[in-house]
């Protein structure tokens, strides 16, 4: 699928004589920088799909099945590279289904599904799903309709892959499909209806399975395509039986559930706690999952996505987000980050769990645009004030008419000279007062802040609930959290590897990835460990099983190194310029659930490169 390259923190066998890398185009590199060396990565085999793999290339978790489709067929490798299946969807399907406007694949035990959606303009539109693994059609159906909305492409954006209208079901395998007129749950592996209710009206914007009762909460709404029908359309929370479809209770929400800019996915979260629903929307929102009742809420008006429209004339359109901390729960309270009036005020409350009574509200804190994370250590509640936010944008430009996933990360333009929106995704810091505060978990009150950092703030690694490591770009701290004292302040810019951008917890040393590779230090001291090799324009790290990797993305390359954090050096290093991939890692790149291994697309050919030598 052409997936947007979401730049986001990711938390995914065969033994055969290495070969030199032909397409995905291993770099290694000799002494540089700071004087770590580099290793090179080994080819494990090289493969090649019977189609051109223009629209899906993927790795199942396990690494045992990969995939490669185009609009109309698909083709699949073993764990081996070998191929194990290639056809044509016209074929593959009794329906006919042929052109798809969009595809995705769920990936289970043994293989999974690939969901087919052929839009059509004349006739109805038709559905279908393959098992991944035998390459045979499971179901098919013209039920569905308007799972699209008409003109928009598919690949412009999708809720964690799949459509607004659909939704698939792990805990049931069951596919939940919201129509104009109803809400359909079908089994997955055979269309096959468990049931359908018309009370519910919209898309599923968010839901939550109960496994204890058996039970669906939903929330529901407008689909995009579908403004003119729900004129008259009302917010609904929902608790239905998932064996047969009755509504259990119906309730009404306050707010509505926006959707990311580019992404397109639900701005809610859904958290059952004993007998309680939460729902983080503008606030938190509690209700008694027995009936539905609401209990208590804590809500604001989020302002905090700057739109500037997409009138006539503007050339750029902007929403901003991850802001605000997710809500931090212990046994018998949670603690909320409130936004004052106007976007750089932010306060925070501690609600008592079980009855929604406040217990207190700090001092406003001011000069916050965002607060990105709140943790609780000890007596004390560490906030972090600043930091970096995600930015969605799409702006009016000259571009070719295939680059807008190119686009992504901010990279370059291919050929063409068409004007059109393009999307972009990237994570940038907000003129405000970075630091370090910190909250008497009895009283609200501020027990003390720190002075305020340059330009940025890295986010918090709190170490035995005694001390707080983090990083401003140019310098790297540690405090003593019970006093605020400041054990240490290090000149993070002497170690030659740019502007601190991240910290990562390495047993007893922090690494902080910075805009040209890594240093490291010891908790106890400050003093510097290591620092890495100059990697310019690392964007983004992972860790993943046991190994970290660094990626870049600059100017529409996409590379991905892997480092060991012992020492600062790099393993290796992979620049795919194909598409495909994951949408975790970019273009033409995916890797194992246990990172062993990591995936390199081109066109039809795929390598499978070993991270550990």
């Amino acid at each position: 699928m052409k997936k947007l390259n979401v730049l986001m923190l990711a938390v995914f066998i065969a033994a055969a004589s290495p070969a030199s890398a032909q397409f995905g185009k291993l770099l290694g590199k000799g002494k540089s920088g700071a004087g770590k060396k580099s290793g090179n990565f080994a080819t494990t085999w090289e493969g090649e799909f019977g189609n051109k793999a223009t629209f899906l290339a993927l790795v199942s978790p396990d690494s045992q099945f990969i995939i490669g489709t185009d609009d109309n067929s698909a083709s699949v490798l073993d764990g081996e590279g070998k191929p194990i299946w290639n056809g044509d969807y016209k074929k593959i399907t009794t329906n006919k289904t042929n052109k798809c406007e969009f595809q995705y694949t769920i990936w289970k035990e043994h293989g999974g599904y690939l969901f087919l959606f052929d839009q059509r303009s004349l006739g109805k539109d038709r559905v279908a799903v393959i098992d991944i693994a035998g390459g045979k059609e499971l179901w098919n159906s013209e039920e569905y309709q308007d799972l699209i909305q008409k003109g928009v492409k598919a690949e412009d954006g999708g809720d964690d892959g799949e459509l607004e209208t659909v939704k698939y079901i792990y805990e049931l395998d069951a596919f939940l499909i919201s129509q104009k007129a109803s809400v359909i749950l079908v089994k997955a592996n055979t269309g096959e209806k468990i049931w359908e209710t018309n009370r519910f009206k919209g898309g599923v914007g968010k839901y939550i399975y109960d496994a204890k009762r058996n039970e669906i909460i939903m929330v529901n709404f407008k689909p995009t395509g579908w403004g003119a029908l729900f004129a008259g359309f009302k917010n609904q929370l929902i608790k239905i039986n998932a064996a047969n479809g009755d509504i259990l209770w119906d309730a009404t929400f306050t707010g509505a559930v926006a959707k990311e800019m580019v992404t397109k996915r639900a701005i809610i979260d859904l958290w059952i706690k004993g007998n309680k629903l939460y729902m983080h929307m503008n606030g938190l929102q509690v209700y008694n999952i027995d009936n539905g009742q609401l209990l208590w809420s804590a809500t604001f008006d989020d302002d905090m996505e700057k739109s500037s429209g997409g009138f006539l004339g503007t050339k750029k359109r902007t929403g901003i987000y991850h802001a605000i901390a997710e809500p931090l729960f212990t046994d018998d309270a949670v603690y909320l980050v409130m936004l004052g009036k106007g976007d750089k005020t932010k306060y925070v409350e501690k609600h008592d769990l079980e009855t929604g009574k406040m217990l207190w509200a700090s001092e406003k804190i001011k000069g916050a645009f965002c607060m990105p994370h709140i943790y609780k250590t000890g007596d004390k509640i560490m906030c972090q004030v600043g930091g970096k936010v995600q930015i969605q944008e799409y702006r009016w430009e000259e571009a070719s008419t295939g680059a807008a996933g190119a686009m992504m990360a901010m990279g370059g333009f291919g050929s063409g000279s068409a004007k059109q929106w393009v999307p972009y995704i990237f994570w940038d810091y907000k003129a405000q007062k970075n630091s370090v505060l910190a909250l008497d978990d009895k009283t609200g009150q501020t027990s003390w802040r720190s002075e305020k950092f340059d330009k940025r703030i890295t986010d918090l690694i709190i170490d035995n609930d005694k001390t707080v490591f983090v990083g401003d770009g140019d310098e790297f701290y540690g405090y003593d959290i019970a006093s605020g004292n400041q054990l240490f302040d290090v000149k993070h810019n002497d170690a030659k590897v740019g502007k601190a951008s991240d910290v990562i917890d390495f047993d007893d040393k922090v690494v902080v990835l910075s805009e040209k590779g890594l240093a490291c230090y010891n908790k106890k001291d400050g003093s510097r460990a290591y620092a890495s090799e100059k990697i310019k324009g690392v964007d983004y790290f992972y860790h993943i099983g046991d190994n970290y990797f660094l990626r870049d993305q600059r100017n529409s390359k996409n590379i991905i190194y892997g480092i060991d954090m012992t020492n600062g050096e790099t393993k290796g290093s992979v620049q795919s310029k194909g598409k495909g991939g994951s949408p975790q890692y970019g273009d033409g790149i995916d890797i194992s659930d246990d990172g062993e291994y990591i995936f390199a697309f081109k066109g039809k050919k795929v390598e499978k490169i070993k991270v550990n030598n």
